[in-house]
């Protein structure tokens, strides 16, 4: 083709000699990321402001549901937890009382071998190694809240004492212990056995007595006779001797 015939062209074939071939990638790869591509028809479809929204009140939805089962939890583990409380307190007191009870129990059998022990040395019969074994059985007992009481002097005490022997005495007020046959023993406020006691009381013409001095209060002085008081046995023969003259 001679240069005449190329300067003579005109239209679309000059101007898609001047703009050149286009060229269209269809490639599913991107050759600089390597990432898949995918077609304008399958990209997805815009969504409207109500169908947006939905996926939030879902989770708000379960939010509030997790929340309503974390706290039935929490109430059921605190409920748990206060049972556990007092089912543990219930087992140790049910413990203590159960151990109160056994060493009351051995220790009441010891009672006898410490009356033993008390008759022996007021008889002066406790020497060598009886001694040694007698004090340490009370000490074994006293360590466990072995207590004795009961004192000749003390006022009588139905609710601790037991009255085995009655008498009557002079300057006491009431009832009183006066000699203590068996003491008694006890635990903290617990009595294991009563003090075994001889009492005495009052002489029954104690209260007349001691009521004489109030009268003569009462009634004045003695040595000064009132004027409506009684005549010397003298004075009245006199006065009448004197009505006849």
């Amino acid at each position: 083709m001679s240069v005449p015939e190329q300067e003579h062209r005109h239209g679309p074939e000059a101007e898609f000699e001047q703009r050149g071939p286009t060229v269209r990638d269809r490639r599913r790869i991107d050759p600089e990321t390597y990432e898949v591509r995918e077609p304008q028809a399958t990209a997805a479809p815009t969504t409207g402001p109500e169908e947006a929204a939905s996926p939030v009140s879902e989770a708000e939805a379960e939010v509030i549901q997790l929340k309503a089962a974390f706290a039935e939890r929490t109430s059921d583990l605190q409920r748990l937890q206060a049972e556990y409380v007092n089912y543990k307190r219930r087992v140790d007191r049910d413990r203590d009382l159960a151990r109160k009870v056994t060493i009351e129990g051995v220790l009441r059998d010891f009672l006898s071998v410490l009356d033993d022990v008390r008759s022996a040395r007021e008889h002066e019969e406790l020497n060598g190694g009886f001694k040694a074994v007698a004090e340490e059985i009370e000490r074994v007992t006293s360590k466990y809240g072995l207590e004795a009481f009961g004192e000749a002097g003390d006022p009588f005490n139905p609710h601790i004492h037991e009255a085995l022997l009655h008498a009557h005495a002079e300057g006491i007020d009431g009832p009183t212990c006066v000699e203590i046959l068996q003491p008694g023993y006890r635990i903290g406020d617990r009595i294991l056995r009563p003090a075994r006691v001889a009492v005495a009381e009052p002489e029954p013409d104690a209260p007349a007595a001691i009521a004489e001095p109030v009268e003569a209060t009462q009634q004045g002085n003695p040595e000064e006779p009132s004027s409506g008081s009684a005549r010397e046995p003298g004075e009245d023969e006199s006065a009448a001797n004197d009505n006849q003259s």
